[in-house]
């Protein structure tokens, strides 16, 4: 009697599953979406069993040889489809009604809470609203002092290895820096984290960006209760470390507000003292959070620290990828690397400690180039992901309501049709006497549209203030295994991400 209820039960959840997911993959079909056959139940999910995220790009590549640009594509009961296609990622971008990101995003709430990220509709909207002046470039200003300043922590503690032999793996260097510079600008505070790795915050990023990564990869990770499951210790291990960056920020902003009250409150305070929260010369993203209001109401410490989160979390990792990419071709290009340093040396000059700011840093045209075709190649986030919340017409194709896609950004950026020999690192691609254009949509390393990256100026700032002080007193060498790129959170190398390095003589 048991096996025959257990068979009655079966039956029901597959017709269960027949009515539910008929419709919609149907729509799919008819709007010209191919893909791997559909399994009652687990859909594609198979097709990932033995995969992992040092794998996943070869999959992408296999599924758009043998379907097409758009790829029909579900996991249990998460349907949607996969697109390397330049006018499908344009139309999805483009529209105000393809916002929301897929449910994927969801394992991050834990961490991020419903900030800029991962928030929709009239809340995303407004903090969007707050958040963007943020990155004025009178602001932008003071951050550039910021980058500069880092970076010098970096090069000063590179020389001990810069011995033309010594393979380094610039992914965890570039992370530290990057680190420092995220806490100082979005925070207002010192992490030291070049200096002293091991705090318990730098550590606990670091420990959590990693665990995320394997998340978006392992299905029995991707919900709560079924990590609670098969993963209890390192479930355990994750909120603990969540724990104690949401502690940790938490204390920072507690202080800030204090500081900021008390500013306020003394009439008497020098605008440009050091100390004073409200100066210019100290403004961070928290303290114009602290300042912000929604209907009259300031913000709450929890609204700020998810924008405070967000920030760490988007602004560390990303850079980092770019950075060391770029690094990592410089150093196998002798020719570009060496154009790079003679329009550093003419804009900058010779002195290896004079800082920059944004008008020379603005004057890198070359270098700007070249951080835009590593961008191209190695995209520090591989994939974007949406879900379509109703239906809707996209590139002439009825897309079905709760459709989950990933835009397929690294596949995108190498389609030959935009991007002649698609594999070559040419800067010149990105030169004003470049012939032909660069297709907007089908090259979008900060994504495009309503919801592109907020912090790009941001970004490309930090990577050309990095790059162009470690070109200053370093010669990239190509030592190392060559890079293994892995989809992960955002791009990284199974194999690292190596230089040799040699002091500059000028």
């Amino acid at each position: 009697m048991f096996i025959e209820i257990i068979l009655i039960l079966l039956a029901l959840l597959l017709l269960w599953d027949h009515l539910k997911m008929r419709k919609p993959y149907r729509m799919l079909e008819a709007a010209g979406m191919r893909g791997p056959k559909k399994l009652p139940l687990i859909a594609n999910a198979g097709l990932l069993i033995g995969e992992s995220a040092a794998t996943m790009m070869d999959v992408e590549f296999k599924l758009i040889e043998q379907f097409g640009r758009n790829v029909r594509f579900g996991i249990f009961h998460e349907f949607g489809f996969l697109t390397a296609d330049a006018r499908m990622i344009e139309a999805i971008l483009s529209s105000q009604q393809t916002i929301s990101k897929n449910s994927l995003y969801t394992l991050l709430q834990g961490w991020l809470g419903n900030g800029l990220l991962l928030s929709t509709g009239k809340k995303w909207f407004r903090r969007r609203k707050i958040i963007t002046p943020t990155f004025h470039f009178k602001i932008l200003e003071q951050f550039v002092e910021v980058f500069d300043q880092q970076s010098a922590v970096m090069v000063e503690q590179l020389y001990a290895q810069a011995d033309g032999a010594t393979v380094i793996n610039m992914f965890p260097v570039a992370c530290l820096t990057a680190l420092d510079i995220i806490a100082e600008t979005s925070m207002g505070v010192k992490i030291n984290a070049q200096r002293s790795p091991e705090f318990p915050y730098v550590q606990s990023v670091k420990i959590v960006s990693n665990m995320m990564a394997e998340r978006f990869m392992n299905p029995l990770q991707r919900f709560d209760c079924t990590m609670r499951v098969f993963y209890p210790k390192l479930f355990a291990t994750l909120n603990h470390h969540i724990k104690s960056m949401h502690d940790f920020t938490d204390k920072v902003i507690r202080e800030r507000r204090e500081t900021l009250t008390s500013s306020l409150n003394r009439s008497s305070a020098h605008p440009d003292a050091d100390d004073d929260v409200g100066s210019k010369r100290k403004l961070a993203l928290l303290d114009v959070l602290l300042q912000s209001s929604i209907d009259g109401q300031p913000l709450s410490n929890e609204d700020i620290r998810e924008e405070v989160d967000t920030f760490m979390f988007e602004g560390h990792d990303t850079t980092t990828s770019a950075i060391a990419y770029t690094l990592y071709l410089l150093a196998r290009h002798e020719r570009v690397q060496q154009l790079a340093f003679e329009e550093i040396k003419a804009v900058i000059g010779t002195d290896k400690s004079r800082p920059v700011d944004m008008r020379l840093l603005g004057e890198l045209k070359y270098l700007e180039c070249v951080i835009k075709e590593s961008l191209r190649l190695y995209p520090p986030v591989p994939n974007i992901g949406r879900k379509i919340t109703e239906d809707v017409v996209l590139d002439g194709k009825l897309i079905p309501a709760n459709t989950n896609v990933t835009l397929l950004t690294y596949q995108a950026q190498r389609d030959p049709k935009y991007f002649p020999d698609p594999e070559a690192f040419k800067p010149e691609r990105f030169s004003p006497d470049y012939e032909g254009n660069i297709d907007v949509f089908a090259y979008t390393p900060f994504s495009a549209g309503p919801r592109n990256c907020i912090g790009q100026k941001f970004a490309m700032l930090e990577v050309k203030s990095t790059l162009s002080k470690m070109l200053r007193h370093f010669e990239l060498l190509p030592l190392g295994k060559p890079v293994q790129p892995i989809m992960n959170l955002i791009l990284r190398s199974t194999t690292g991400i190596n230089v040799g390095l040699k002091p500059r003589v000028y």
